[in-house]
C-alpha cells in the first residue's frame, strides 16, 4: 500500500515539475510601464463654474441633509 501511495506521490510530483517546474521569462521594468505625453494648458482651457462647483467635495452635513 504504501509503494502505491508513494508511486502516486511520485507521477505527481513529476507532472507538477513538468507543468510548473520553471519560472516564466522576467518582464522588464521598461515593457511594464508606457509613456505618454500630458496635455499642454489643460488647466487653462478648464473653466471655473460655481454653480457645479458643490460636484467636487463632499460635506457631511449635505450629505445628512442638516
Amino acid at each position: 500500500m504504501s509503494n502505491t501511495v508513494a508511486m502516486d506521490t511520485d507521477t505527481a510530483t513529476a507532472a507538477r515539475h513538468a507543468r510548473y517546474g520553471k519560472l516564466p521569462a522576467r518582464i522588464r521594468f521598461e515593457d511594464m510601464t508606457e509613456e505618454v505625453e500630458a496635455e499642454v494648458n489643460v488647466g487653462a482651457n478648464a473653466a471655473y463654474d460655481p454653480e457645479r462647483s458643490w460636484n467636487y467635495y463632499s460635506c457631511l452635513a449635505l450629505d445628512l441633509g442638516l
